[in-house]
């Protein structure tokens, strides 16, 4: 049988604010009200620990707080209490006009709204301690609209292969031909400017309409059967960065930076802004050369920033 706790407090009733900043960290802890006064969870690591901070806020402000733990002896429908099936309806319907909006020349901005619903999602499920289809349903159409904006803004984007990362020199990599996809977003932009400034000065550029049409001799980067590739969880820039021994402090900030912007995973405090410049450039920018040369001056600028030790801007958010 489910074990449940509950928090049984007192408040001054002349202290709005702890009534407020009380009523938020039980609403964001996921906490059912039984009554005026009382707060049920389920008696779980996580549950116990945030109704017990919540419990020691309210004596440390002059209210009264008791945590009791409750076995019924009867047939109860608690579990009703923690119901997510609305919140997880309203995501579906958000991700859902996501997804009828999605158009090329929207892609950036249905990004950053699949990202914002992705947190959204997050939000919910740790807080869905009875999980069932419709946090399945919600979490399989979030895939499905983050997987249908990144085709649509980056067509044919490699899949990870398994295994370790080779070794490489720079000296075996000098005036070489770099091949990769035509009309390259962030990953592939990364990789052209860190090809030029610390692999191989004087390489030149070939853009694919087709992964096929990669000619041989040509250092392929970026799609699938390429040199350089997605390995396991690594975009391909961490590739080359690990590849040829590139792994300063600054390097692997910009890595990590490039990582979300590219599949997603903890968000750096200036990805945003980022995001905005290289759409900017992309849109605006036809040719892909020009774009490169762009986008290298933005990386220029970034590498400088965090090899000074600059702040991100704000704290790191997780996808």
């Amino acid at each position: 049988m489910q074990k449940w706790i509950a928090l049984i407090t007192s408040l001054p009733t002349e202290n709005a604010t702890v009534r407020m900043r009380m009523w938020r960290a039980l609403k964001s802890s996921g906490a059912a009200a039984l009554r005026d006064g009382v707060y049920l969870m389920p008696d779980l690591a996580k549950c116990r620990s945030s109704l017990e901070a919540i419990s020691t806020d309210i004596t440390a402000s002059g209210g009264k707080a008791l945590l009791v733990g409750l076995m019924p002896t009867q047939s109860t429908n608690f579990e009703s209490l923690f119901n997510r099936n609305a919140e997880y309806a309203a995501l579906l319907a958000d991700m859902g006009a996501a997804r009828a909006d999605l158009t090329l020349e929207r892609v950036p901005e249905v990004l950053r709204q699949t990202r914002k619903l992705g947190k959204a999602l997050a939000s919910t499920c740790d807080i869905d301690f009875f999980p069932g289809e419709a946090r399945r349903q919600a979490e399989a159409a979030w895939r499905e609209l983050q997987a249908c904006a990144n085709q649509l803004l980056s067509p044919g984007e490699p899949h990870a292969v398994a295994g370790g990362i080779e070794p490489r020199a720079v000296d075996d990599f000098n005036g070489k031909t770099w091949a990769t996809r035509q009309r390259p977003w962030v990953d592939r932009l990364a990789c052209a400017w860190l090809i030029r400034r610390f692999i191989d000065p004087e390489a030149r550029f070939i853009w694919l309409a087709s992964p096929a049409d990669c000619p041989p001799g040509a250092v392929g980067f970026d799609f699938d059967g390429a040199s350089f590739t997605h390995v396991g969880a690594r975009v391909s820039f961490e590739v080359l960065v690990a590849s040829f021994g590139l792994e300063s402090p600054a390097l692997l900030r910009l890595g990590a930076l490039v990582h979300y912007l590219d599949i997603g995973g903890v968000q750096p405090g200036d990805a945003t802004g980022v995001e905005s410049v290289m759409a900017g450039l992309r849109a605006s920018i036809t040719k892909d050369d020009q774009l490169i040369a762009a986008a290298s001056a933005v990386f220029d600028g970034l590498f400088a920033h965090y090899e000074q030790g600059g702040a991100a801007g704000q704290e790191a958010r997780s996808r």
